[in-house]
């Protein structure tokens, strides 16, 4: 692309929805194998899904590897939506490192009481 030339919207919008078709083909492909193998129960709070409510069940990949899909189910395992966000938010904050974790913060030495016994006598 040359200085000026504005991008071609087009091609743009064909290389946008064909990954995002990839990416929905790729998933339909292991959820749909792993409902059939697993039963309709989040990993972690335990939660029972049905045919009425199974979309809010999701796969999680274990080594966070989406790409990562044997064909055993070995790296999946279901998790409700919510169960599903905590652990990926849980796996961002462990990324981080100690590096960004709050100094230590020095106790308070402000007493606002050490008048009260003075000012409690003067009213008697």
């Amino acid at each position: 692309m040359t200085i000026g030339k504005k991008p071609d919207a087009a091609r743009l919008d064909k290389i946008v929805a064909d990954a995002r078709r990839a990416a929905d083909q790729r998933e339909l492909g292991y959820r749909e194998r792993s409902l059939k193998m697993y039963p309709w129960v989040c990993g972690r709070c335990m939660r029972e899904f049905t045919h009425t409510n199974v979309s809010q069940l999701t796969v999680h990949h274990r080594d966070h590897n989406h790409d990562n899909n044997p064909p055993d189910g070995s790296n999946w395992e279901l998790l409700c939506l919510y169960c599903h966000d905590n652990e990926h938010s849980r796996y961002l904050e462990a990324d981080r490192g100690p590096g960004l974790k709050s100094a230590e913060v020095a106790p308070a030495t402000h007493n606002p009481f050490s008048t009260l016994a003075g000012l409690m006598k003067k009213k008697e």
